[in-house]
């Protein structure tokens, strides 16, 4: 019965040839008599087991093993070095460079076609492990892209959701999420915040940085529209915009999942805290400096400029210079002061995105 195996028998002597093939009758066979034909075969044809002498001329077994195992293409077929060196530091250096196994000669063809059968097996299994890992990979990286296009839609539906309440807000959205994404860019490698400005918390920061105002949703429209400057009482209720995103998702985590959600953590992170300020002077809770999460801190400053720039029914835009200045001169106290710094490095390009997005 012939097996679904192709052996590649690589030997000089046409008398061992012979032989190999007559004992191989159940394979295919390819024959190699140097080692540049061998090489080149294994890379060509589908080749699962190599019988490999030692002893050849220009190129001997163990520059060929050599040669095949640091070659992607080849380096997984299985080598059995069949061979006339019997010294045990012939089969150490055989076995060292990657072959499978060192069979000596004359050899019992029983011996051969056992040992050739089981290593074909331990192949033909690691070759199945090797495919369902892959198909494992490829199944993980489609469902992490769902999983990433499930977030930016939930995102886009309820940034989408408060520019039906305010529809001043829809090139504001665009542009504070590029200009956080500027900065978490550029502090990324900063002592102060590399910790946590890890690749994939960057990414979820800049994903979430839209929802900063999504608690505008609760707000009455006499006075999310008021076209004017808000009394006491009215600023208290928009203040509240905060604390109303915030329990919003809060309340959606825990009556979804028991389990903590990263990407609801930013989130809630910057919905709640991006109106806090350095000095402790901010809203809903009045946190001091470090006490202001870092993705509520890089919102607030791409939060504010913004609104400096842009024109309102209440207010008209002031000017990329005086809006500078006035972020410039909250370091310290509005703003946490190594983010004042990069913003202040970066206003060009903070310009450049006001200009895109207009």
């Amino acid at each position: 019965m012939k097996h679904n195996a192709t052996i590649l028998v690589v030997d000089d002597t046409e008398a061992n040839i012979d032989i190999l093939v007559e004992v191989l009758n159940d394979y295919d066979v390819i024959v190699a008599l140097d080692g540049n034909s061998a090489l080149e075969i294994a890379q060509k044809e589908s080749v699962d087991l190599i019988l490999l002498d030692v002893m050849m001329p220009v190129m001997d077994g163990y520059q060929i093993c050599h040669e095949l195992k640091k070659n992607p293409i080849t380096r997984e077929i299985p080598i059995i070095f069949l061979t006339a060196k019997i010294e045990a530091d012939d089969e150490i250096r055989g076995l060292e460079l990657g072959a499978v196994d060192y069979i000596a000669k004359p050899f019992n063809p029983p011996i051969v076609l056992t040992r050739i059968k089981n290593h074909l097996l331990i192949k033909h299994a690691k070759d199945f492990l090797r495919c369902h890992n892959e198909f494992l990979e490829s199944e993980v990286s489609q469902r992490t892209s769902e999983i990433s296009a499930i977030q930016d839609i939930t995102i886009n539906a309820m940034a989408s959701l408060v520019e039906t309440r305010d529809n001043e807000t829809g090139g504001h959205i665009l542009r504070t999420q590029n200009y956080v994404r500027l900065l978490v860019k550029h502090l990324r490698n900063h002592p102060r915040f590399s910790d946590e400005l890890t690749e994939y918390n960057s990414e979820l920061i800049c994903k979430s940085a839209p929802l900063h105002d999504m608690g505008k949703v609760g707000i009455p429209d006499h006075i999310l529209h008021k076209p004017g400057k808000l009394d006491n009482d009215e600023f208290e209720i928009m203040k509240t915009h905060t604390t109303l995103g915030y329990e919003a998702i809060a309340y959606a985590e825990k009556n979804t999942t028991s389990t903590h959600i990263s990407f609801l953590h930013f989130a809630c992170q910057i919905v709640r805290s991006h109106h806090e300020k350095w000095d402790g002077t901010g809203y809903p809770q009045g946190l001091k400096g470090e006490e202001i999460p870092i993705a509520a801190r890089l919102m607030a400053i791409a939060d504010v400029y913004d609104a400096l720039i842009s024109k309102r029914v209440y207010k008209d835009a002031l000017s990329y210079d005086k809006a500078t200045q006035i972020i410039l001169d909250g370091k310290g106290s509005y703003f946490d002061p190594d983010i004042v710094d990069a913003f202040y490095q970066l206003k060009d390009e903070f310009i450049a995105i006001a200009n895109t997005y207009v």
